[in-house]
Formats: structure tokens, C-alpha cells, sequence
């Protein structure tokens, strides 16, 4: 579990400028397209994220300086992206994730209305169920939509406004070829604001499309 909580202990080779210019290359984060309740979308591919060489310090600064800004006044929600993370390669950790909630400032943490959550494992959502509430506040945990297929995201965010990579199309493909994966995302879960697919016996969504106050 502690793979979970930090950031690799090894001191990232690239310089400051190189770690920016990294993140800006790779479009890891990205304000793009808007929900179906017109927010603005930042969209986090991470797989791509290069949690080896760039340090939590750079990456705080780079959201202030590169993605805030584009956010201007109005509310805004969060596409991130979880398929082919691995936690060796590419995940922050949860307590750097935390510490840098916590850095955003005030006014635009307060903006933050929905995290779409694509594709998470099991582990992901057991330990955020177990532990998610201490991490981080309540106001950001409730606020965290579980979305297992592609067709669920397109229900609240406009399709043709937020590029996904194709890797994350053949993913989805997958699971639609092969159910026994979906076993992996667990359809089944306490945590209330998982979207999935309505039972066979269920004409209606199990989950609300209303837009967070």
C-alpha cells in the first residue's frame, strides 16, 4: 500500500524548465471541451503522466501557471483518466494527490464541481472508499463520479469537444468483448456515485444526471 502514498524517493534528473516543458509535451493536463452542464473540462490522461521525473513541486507550479489560469471565473470539472496506470510508472500517489489539493487556491478549489473518475481499478476505489474521506475533504470525495465504460462519460461530458486517446478506445473495446474484465472495475460498490450500466430488468439510470449545485 505504501506504493499508494508518495511519489518515487528518487530525485527527478530533469531541470525545472525540462519537467514543465515535459508536461507541456506530453498534454497530461488539458483544458478541453465542457460537460453537459457547461463547465469547463480539465482532462488528465494518466497513463502518460511522468511521475518518475517530474516532482511534486514542478507539478503544482505548472497547474498555477499553465492550467488555472485558462479556468478564468466559472465553475469547472475534472476527466481523469485511469486506464493503464501503474503505480510503479505513472501514479503520483495518493498523499501527493492530497498535497496538491491542498495547494490550489482557495477560489478555484471552491469551482471544482465533478471529477469523472474513467476506468478505475478495484484497488483504486477500495482504498479511496476505506481511506478517501481522511485524505482528502469530504466536499472533494463526494464530488468524485466512478465512470467504468466510455459510453457512461458521454452521458455528461460532450463527446465531440474532449480528445481520448486511442488506447483508451481499444481499452473500452476490450471491456465490451470481454465482460469478465469489468469484474476487474468492480460494477458492484458501496460507494455511492459509481456510474455503471442500469440492470438488465432497469429501464432507468441508476445515477442522477443532475449537475451539482
Amino acid at each position: 500500500m505504501n506504493s499508494l502514498l508518495s511519489f518515487s524517493s528518487t530525485t527527478p534528473v530533469l531541470s525545472q524548465l525540462e519537467q514543465e516543458h515535459l508536461l507541456e509535451k506530453l498534454e497530461v493536463f488539458k483544458v478541453q471541451g465542457r460537460d453537459k452542464c457547461g463547465r469547463q473540462v480539465v482532462r488528465v490522461i494518466g497513463k502518460i503522466f511522468p511521475a518518475r521525473l517530474v516532482s511534486r513541486e514542478v507539478l503544482k507550479k505548472y497547474l498555477e501557471d499553465k492550467i488555472f489560469p485558462q479556468l478564468k471565473e466559472s465553475p469547472f470539472s475534472v476527466v481523469y483518466v485511469h486506464t493503464g496506470v501503474q503505480r510503479c510508472k505513472n501514479f503520483p500517489g495518493i498523499s501527493a494527490l492530497r498535497s496538491i489539493y491542498d495547494a490550489i487556491p482557495m477560489n478555484i478549489r471552491d469551482r471544482l464541481e465533478a471529477v469523472y473518475f474513467l476506468h478505475p481499478s478495484l484497488q483504486v476505489r477500495l482504498f479511496l472508499a476505506t481511506f478517501g474521506r481522511l485524505l482528502f475533504s469530504g466536499r472533494l470525495y463526494e464530488k468524485v463520479k466512478y465512470v467504468n465504460r466510455l459510453e457512461f462519460l458521454w452521458e455528461h461530458v460532450k463527446r465531440k469537444e474532449i480528445v481520448i486517446p486511442e488506447f483508451v478506445n481499444d481499452h473500452d473495446g476490450e471491456l465490451e468483448y470481454r465482460p469478465m474484465m469489468m469484474t476487474y472495475y468492480g460494477l458492484e460498490s458501496d460507494h455511492p456515485r459509481i456510474f455503471c450500466a442500469p440492470s438488465m430488468d432497469s429501464s432507468v439510470s441508476m445515477f442522477s444526471m443532475r449537475c451539482i449545485a
